[in-house]
């Protein structure tokens, strides 16, 4: 195999609790996650060295890039002594609150196991991912899950009951490290419970669970597109209408289809940024499972926990703060969105 191309779905935050802040600054989350049919397009070539392509992006095509970081890291996990040449076609907007980097990022790691056929589990490539961003191991997850912590324990949900988003980026996007330093001054009284939604979602009752979904970080984008575009999807019919993510992207939620178009078309006449969404995205961690990516610098401690019972090791043993362990390459096992 020279090349394989990964479809990288984006993601939307149906809730977001922000549930308190640990001593290193960062902020531990209690959030439903959604992998949605809006996707980047990622390639990748074999090649003596590494290389990286956005073509049409303004987003720089270098080091600090998470596709970047993620291809060092999984070289850098396997032991392998090979390269890639990777192409982004970015569909995703950029500082949306979608995960559109991090998709990339989940993209490289999927793509570089197969085409290398390194066998790395669910387990182990989400290890690495987390070494390159929070929402990296949710977007090799995908599907629908809830993800607290900071974005390290990962428990896939039942599909999300059949609906149809209509997203809208304004024109201005939100830094992520300005919307929690804002929220740290400024506080919230929105507060989902993601627990609720869970139990909503696995009755499938697409009604409790709009009702349930809220964003802790509403007030602290500080995007004033916020409401009036919420106000847009509500007029159309939407069932539910919030902020992703830290902002600025906003969607809304409606059990048909026409609705959601109608909603779209209206919002176009303001915002040229407008698409139409339904869920999706492979799903790789064993249904009704929590997955937590340890980073405690030792082996064997990734774990699949059921109820109140952690067993250790049962889905991989890839340690992200571990030495890297040296694989032997073959044909590859990962359950890959490629073509």
């Amino acid at each position: 195999m020279r090349s394989v191309s990964v479809l990288a779905p984006a993601k939307l935050n149906l809730t977001l609790d922000v549930t308190g802040t640990r001593p290193d600054g960062y902020h531990t989350l209690d959030m439903i996650m959604q992998a949605v049919s809006l996707r980047e397009r990622v390639t990748l070539r074999r090649s003596r060295g590494l290389s990286l392509s956005l073509p049409g992006s303004r987003v720089p095509a270098n080091e600090h890039n998470t596709a970047y970081k993620a291809a060092l890291a999984f070289f850098h996990g396997t032991g392998l002594l090979a390269g890639a040449a990777i192409t982004v076609e970015k569909h995703v907007p950029v500082r949306a609150g979608m995960a559109g980097g991090s998709a990339d990022a989940a993209a490289v790691l999927v793509g570089l196991n197969e085409l290398y056929g390194a066998r790395l589990s669910a387990a182990e490539l989400c290890a690495l991912g987390a070494q390159v961003g929070a929402d990296v191991p949710f977007s090799i997850v995908g599907g629908t899950a809830r993800v607290t912590g900071v974005g390290d324990i990962l428990e896939p949900l039942k599909p999300c009951p059949p609906c149809f988003f209509t997203v809208c980026m304004p024109a201005g996007g939100i830094s992520t490290p300005q919307a929690y330093a804002r929220y740290d001054r400024i506080g919230t009284d929105v507060r989902p419970d993601s627990a609720a939604a869970a139990a909503a979602i696995a009755r499938g009752d697409l009604a409790g669970l709009c009702a349930q979904m809220k964003n802790a970080l509403e007030y602290s984008s500080a995007s004033a597109a916020t409401k009036p575009i919420c106000e847009t999807l509500r007029a159309h019919g939407a069932l539910a209408a919030l902020m992703t993510g830290s902002g600025a992207a906003v969607f809304g939620v409606f059990a048909d289809e026409a609705p959601a178009q109608a909603a779209k078309a209206a919002l176009l006449r303001v915002y040229p940024q407008c698409w139409s969404a339904a869920a999706g995205g492979e799903r790789c961690a064993r249904r009704g499972a929590r997955m937590r990516i340890k980073r405690c610098g030792t082996e064997k401690q990734e774990a699949l926990c059921h109820g109140n019972r952690t067993q250790a090791g049962c889905i991989g043993r890839y340690c992200a703060g571990a030495e890297p362990k040296r694989r032997h390459l073959g044909r590859g096992r990962f359950p890959a969105t490629v073509f």
